[in-house]
């Protein structure tokens, strides 16, 4: 009794306030705030390299629904494929059917990082085709700004009290009402602060050293250091799905992976990334 008295008891009101009847989330509002603070780095970005409005104006679009999109898509089809595939409108609608028939509002239950980075990446695709940018570039651009958005998403976890870690016995360790009274990591707290240290570090690295480091690099340091730390604290976290209970390493560890490869690489491109076009 003694010890859970010295932990911290989890057990906050998902829903911040109603208006004219709609719920207001922390979850939804938490995400937005993330992606509008993302929104006004990479806006100080373009206007630090003289691109103009024009060019920006449609950016913000290209990563909303290139990052919920994705990140809709691939926690059901990462995490729950049996289950979405044969409800293939749950995927993109936030409901969920009923068994004796109709319909319930939800929200989107599940977003996953993996499948939001990969969206992203093919959103930003999409738009350098039609404003003509550098790909390279714009995803540097991105890359610079997405540890706050990363921050943001993982406080909106912690309000919601989901992806939550394994017990422990620290003195700081969070007791989840929802789930059960166990004193468990606030992994999701973990990965916040982490994830706002990457974006000091960064914006410090960009503020001081952008022109002289290469194409890439910020892209690059970017994937590295948060699928870096997103592999290790895995380790403290509880398995999200039943079928990773039987893994070496879970879902999140084995989609962090190829990101890790692709950021390193990235960094040591070098100048071959500068001749890209």
């Amino acid at each position: 009794m003694n010890h859970l008295l010295a932990t911290i008891n989890w057990n906050p009101n998902p829903e911040l306030l109603k208006v004219f009847g709609i719920s207001i989330r922390y979850y939804g509002l938490l995400w937005a705030v993330g992606i509008f603070l993302a929104y006004l780095v990479v806006h100080y970005q373009f206007r630090d390299k003289k691109i103009g409005e024009d060019k920006f104006e449609p950016l913000f679009f290209y990563c909303f629904f290139g990052i919920v999109l994705g990140a809709r898509l691939g926690h059901c089809l990462f995490y729950q494929p049996d289950y979405y595939l044969s409800h293939p409108v749950e995927m993109l609608l936030p409901i969920k059917f009923l068994p004796g028939g109709g319909w319930k509002f939800t929200g989107y239950e599940g977003l996953a990082s993996h499948g939001g980075t990969i969206g992203l990446i093919i959103a930003l695709w999409l738009y350098v085709r039609k404003t003509k940018l550098n790909y390279i570039d714009v995803l540097d651009m991105i890359a610079v700004a997405t540890p706050i958005t990363a921050c943001f998403i993982r406080l909106a976890n912690l309000m919601n009290s989901e992806i939550i870690g394994k017990a422990t016995d620290v003195p700081w360790a969070f007791v989840f009402e929802r789930e059960d009274m166990i004193p468990r990591h606030p992994a999701q707290l973990y990965e916040a602060i982490a994830y706002f240290c990457f974006f000091l570090i960064t914006m410090y690295l960009y503020k001081n050293y952008s022109k002289k480091v290469h194409r890439g690099f910020f892209f690059g340091l970017c994937l590295t250091l948060i699928f870096t730390f997103r592999f290790f604290i895995e380790f403290l976290k509880e398995n999200q799905v039943n079928f990773e209970d039987g893994m070496t390493l879970n879902m999140g560890q084995w989609l962090s992976i190829p990101f890790i490869i692709i950021g390193i690489t990235s960094i040591l491109l070098g100048k071959r990334l500068d001749k890209m076009k």
